[in-house]
């Protein structure tokens, strides 16, 4: 049930708006002035707080400030009898959600109560979602070809430099690129993905770089590209090497200048983006056939990091199936299965031209077909080998 806290020094004040909430099924604490309602904020967790501005001991404005570091989630609603516009403004700056003037009126209290819980729960869900993609993303095993990997990562994530991330399809290039980004700088910001290989070559730009309203003949609205919605954080382009030469020479740009133009536009917009850049291909090769810049190739290739195929890593396959039993295990909500030390020896003399993605598929397909604990016979019936 959502928590709501009323910091307010009037005592009718707050009884009021209790009845109210309380009357919508809330559970609704109260605190007669600032200093008191952020020990309640200390000790207890609330998702929203209604918090007058005119206060003794302590205003409104400061307890918000105070309250962004003990509570940054929770969602705060500023109610004043002596508000203005330059005060909501002031308010809004500060983090609070909403600016509510006394005395308030029911309805649009009661909204902006719900909407600010409905915020609350985003910030939440989205802070789940990106710890089990941090932790999904996490490079599993011991190999010394894994452990060459992880230094890398390790010592070029706290910097900007640009990498290039090379390997087979399916070995884990993207985890790569994701923990690098996890344990950058910019782990704030945002993780733009972007799979050159499954975007049109006519619609990359776009993409990329966004574009002006009736730029084309279906460019019915104004559309943000991923380099300016990777502004702050790390772009990352999978599968560079299927790039069109045209798109790469815009790329360059952006790389060299810090800048891009959308299609179709002729303003400059500045961009801060870290690019990780990731590829199947022989760069060096696809620059020698003349299907790939070979500026490009020295601007994106700072750092290279190549990720080893599964074949050559074939110790970490015990540590990944076990990984794997517990994510279906929890996706499918039942226990984890078990596999044999029969059947996880035979896994490990298998080829894995798919690699990672492949074993994770077979995995899965065992834990539907197989039984449990997992068998040798289980493993040769249903690997697809």
């Amino acid at each position: 049930m959502p928590r709501i806290l009323i910091i307010d020094d009037e005592k009718a004040i707050r009884y009021t708006l209790k009845e109210i909430l309380e009357f919508e099924s809330y559970t609704v604490d109260q605190a007669e002035d600032g200093p008191a309602g952020l020990d309640m904020l200390i000790k207890d967790k609330y998702d929203v707080v209604l918090c007058d501005v005119k206060m003794p001991k302590m205003d409104g404005l400061e307890v918000l400030e105070r309250a962004q570091k003990i509570a940054p989630d929770t969602a705060f609603i500023m109610v004043s009898a002596h508000g203005n516009i330059e005060m909501a403004v002031d308010a809004t700056k500060k983090g609070a959600f909403d600016f509510i003037p006394k005395p308030p009126d029911l309805n649009r209290l009661l909204v902006t109560v719900r909407n600010a819980l409905d915020r609350t729960k985003l910030v939440t869900e989205t802070k789940t979602l990106k710890k089990k993609i941090a932790k999904s993303s996490e490079m599993v095993g011991t190999s010394a070809a894994l452990q060459t990997v992880r230094t890398a990562i390790e010592k070029v994530a706290p910097t900007d430099a640009r990498v290039l991330v090379t390997g087979p399809n399916g070995a884990g290039k993207e985890m790569v690129a994701r923990q690098i980004h996890e344990l950058s700088n910019r782990a704030g910001g945002p993780l733009v993905e972007v799979n050159c290989a499954a975007i049109p070559s006519e619609l990359i730009e776009s993409e990329l770089f966004g574009h002006e309203k009736g730029s084309f003949t279906s460019a019915v609205k104004q559309r943000i590209g991923k380099f300016e919605q990777a502004d702050g954080g790390t772009l990352f382009l999978d599968e560079i090497g299927d790039m069109s030469l045209s798109a790469q020479a815009k790329v360059l740009r952006a790389l060299q200048e810090n800048k891009i133009t959308r299609v179709g536009g002729e303003k400059e917009i500045s961009v801060n983006v870290r690019v990780v850049a990731a590829t199947n291909k022989n760069l060096l090769q696809e620059i020698a056939d003349r299907n790939f810049r070979e500026d490009l190739y020295h601007r994106l290739s700072v750092i290279l990091i190549q990720v080893p195929a599964l074949n050559d890593r074939r110790d970490d396959i015990p540590a990944l199936v076990e990984k794997f039993l517990a994510d279906i295990g929890n996706d499918y909500g039942t226990k984890p299965k078990k596999m044999s030390p029969e059947g996880m020896a035979y896994l490990q003399r298998l080829d894995w031209r798919g690699n990672i993605r492949e074993l994770r598929n077979v995995v899965e397909r065992l834990v539907i077909m197989g039984g449990d604990p997992i068998t040798e016979d289980d493993a040769r019936s249903y690997a697809g080998k």
